[in-house]
């Protein structure tokens, strides 16, 4: 979770396997080892249902009560050449005992469904690591298509590994031969096979998998059950084979969480509900303008289920048309919600930049992904930063906020909402690829601890002109936040002019007066600037003489994780390192500069080629170090760690 002191456990992430805790003898005679972690990595053809397979796994290890974090990775394409690696599909899952930041840096254990998928992954793998394979796909014919010239379970290529080759097509087969089911229509089922095999490996519970497939399949019965003998059949075989000694248990996290009711959720999901939660809170419906796109479109699927909570979804033709209906409904009262990833946001700067001049709250949702122009759709990336802060035409400001971790971005949301209603703005919500697809435990909030975010539309008139009339200026502020009235179309008296071109202070009418732009300009910067936003935290632990740390790492969005198990690791090394986060990234916090200040280096990890850390050197001119990394893949701790020691011995 996210958790900053750190255990004995904790201080020992840097472990390949985990520490054995104990050992004991499981039924049958066979051994069964506690550990406190693990990271399985499963991984096959994008038809092999690895993702179902990772998320099913996940969900069991969940509702046990392991702190978990979780990683899929796909292919760009919707069905890649079969057998080939550019079309392998992974999901890595890290679960454990106590609090986890990370999907792991290694996995412990891989499932390999084929040759490409072990060829893809092997590099991923520590020494002495477990690897499952399919010995039936490791053929002449799907060998030759990655390049395997000899049989890797065969040519002692794998003699550092703990190899256990399973026949899981033909055991599938086997499994299910009263079903009736074609050899390829059983086929489908070997990843249940395996799902099996590591649940009673890991002693997961079954039930919820067992009752899922009965769901999911509830209009093909013979199917739902064929899956569920087969995934029986893994967990038998796991229990009956010689070839699997030893099982492994890691224990519920029980003190990893707060008192609560968790559940597993994912970043996108996590999103989509805090909009929900904060249009209830606004007491208003939301509406979402929006154009599919990886990795956003879910928040697309999933916000189209609610419509009892008032929320309408609406799939434009294009990204333009998404954000010009969600900016109308903006203007007719709603929350109104965009969402897209990079390339899209592109398209929607003009919009965005009349949505500045409108002065009206829309919440612009991008899950950046690795560019520039359409790029890499399913791998992420933090390299929008810029491009959100200064992406427009003229001086267009828009507040920024990033969540930190996939359970965060229900926060995030909530807190993208407030700036918009309070202040008249569109506002930036920056996640990405890592966070929208990766999943943790979070807890489930009451209603009563979710902040009030009611508005009150403008009603009346609010001025009176020097011969005593009254009437109705739109850009008449509010003297604390200098947000103008948001007045609801068809309220009688409070008709005003909207439009891109620039407006007259006060009234709102079309203005080309240089002093005026200049104004408005100014006002608009200075609304901005002076929105209210919490200070930044500084964990810097002091050694027994009151004496902090002279390194800070400062990170934002979905680096948190890596950044925080990395730190973890730099002091449980007997090094001193301070660490900040950032979620409000325009404005800045105002004692940033004050924290920048304290400390002798300063490092900025990010997935990007500097972008964050450019903005501190111009804003606050310290010599912020960059440590930068593009490539579709999140940080690792082992990496940073090494980098922050480097830092702070240099």
């Amino acid at each position: 979770m996210t958790s900053q002191v750190s255990s004995p456990a904790e201080q020992a992430d840097a472990a390949l396997v985990g520490g054995q805790r104990s050992s004991g003898s499981g039924g049958e005679g066979k051994e069964v080892r506690r550990l406190d972690r693990v990271i399985i990595r499963f991984a096959g053809d994008s038809g092999d249902g690895m993702q179902l397979t990772g998320d099913r796994f996940t969900s069991e290890t969940a509702s046990f009560g392991n702190d978990l974090s979780t990683l899929p990775n796909f292919p760009a394409e919707i069905r890649a050449p079969a057998g080939t690696l550019p079309g392998v599909s992974s999901f890595q899952l890290h679960f454990a005992d106590h609090d986890i930041l990370t999907p792991g840096d290694a996995p412990n254990v891989l499932v390999a469904m084929n040759p490409a998928a072990l060829k893809a992954n092997l590099a991923d793998v520590p020494r002495g690591a477990e690897i499952i394979v399919n010995t039936d796909e490791f053929t002449k014919r799907p060998m030759a298509k990655v390049g395997y010239d000899t049989s890797p379970l065969e040519d002692g290529s794998l003699s550092a590994y703990n190899v256990h080759p399973v026949p899981l097509t033909t055991l599938t087969i086997e499994a299910l031969k009263d079903f009736g089911l074609s050899r390829k229509e059983a086929e489908r089922s070997k990843n249940m096979f395996a799902l099996g095999l590591l649940s009673w490996m890991y002693h997961r519970p079954t039930e919820g998998t067992e009752k899922f497939l009965r769901d999911k399949f509830a209009k093909k019965p013979d199917i739902a059950e064929a899956n569920v003998t087969a995934f029986r059949a893994g967990w038998n075989f796991g229990e009956t084979t010689e070839d699997f000694a030893v099982s492994y248990e890691v224990a519920p996290a029980t003190k990893a969480f707060p008192t609560g009711t968790y559940r597993n959720i994912s970043g996108n999901l996590a999103l989509s509900y805090g909009l929900v939660a904060a249009s209830r809170q606004a007491d208003l419906p939301l509406y979402l303008g929006s154009y599919p796109i990886t990795p956003a479109s879910d928040i697309l699927h999933e916000l189209s289920k609610h419509k009892n909570f008032g929320v309408r979804t609406f799939q434009a033709e294009d990204e333009i048309a998404g954000i010009g209906a969600a900016l109308g409904a903006a203007f007719g009262g709603s929350l109104a919600v965009t969402t897209t990833s990079g390339p899209g946001v592109a398209l929607k700067s003009e919009t965005i930049g009349l949505a500045v001049s409108l002065e009206l709250p829309l919440l612009i949702v991008d899950i950046q992904r690795g560019g520039p122009s359409t790029g890499l759709p399913t791998k992420t990336e933090q390299a929008d930063l810029l491009q959100a802060m200064y992406g427009r035409n003229g001086e267009a400001p828009v507040p920024i906020v990033a969540p930190r971790t996939p359970a965060d971005c229900f926060d995030a949301a909530l807190e993208a909402a407030r700036i918009a209603l309070t202040y008249r703005t569109p506002v930036f919500l920056l996640s990405d690829g890592y966070l929208a697809n990766g999943s943790e435990p979070w807890r489930i909030p009451e209603v009563a601890e979710l902040p009030d975010l009611r508005v009150q539309f403008a009603s009346g008139p609010n001025h009176v002109t020097v011969d005593g009339t009254e009437v109705f200026w739109p850009y008449k502020r509010d003297e604390h936040t200098l947000a103008r009235p948001w007045a609801v179309p068809g309220t009688p008296g409070l008709e005003h002019r909207i439009g891109g071109i620039e407006k007259q202070d006060g009234t709102g009418n079309i203005s080309y007066d240089p002093a005026n732009h200049d104004f408005m300009v100014r006002t608009r910067q200075a609304k901005v600037d002076g929105i209210e936003v919490p200070d930044i935290e500084v964990d810097d632990p002091t050694d027994d003489s009151g004496q902090g740390a002279g390194t800070l790492v400062v990170g934002w969005g979905s680096t948190y994780g890596p950044i925080t198990a990395a730190v973890r690791r730099v002091r449980g090394a007997g090094e001193r390192i301070a660490q900040a986060h950032l979620r409000h990234l325009n404005p800045f916090p105002r004692n940033l500069g004050e924290v920048l200040a304290r400390y002798d280096k300063v490092i900025v990890p990010e997935m990007n080629l500097g972008q964050l850390a450019t903005l501190l050197r111009a804003k606050y001119l310290v010599d912020a170090r960059s440590h930068t990394q593009v490539s579709g893949m999140p940080f690792k701790a082992e990496q940073l760690a090494e980098v922050f020691k480097e830092a702070i011995n240099d």
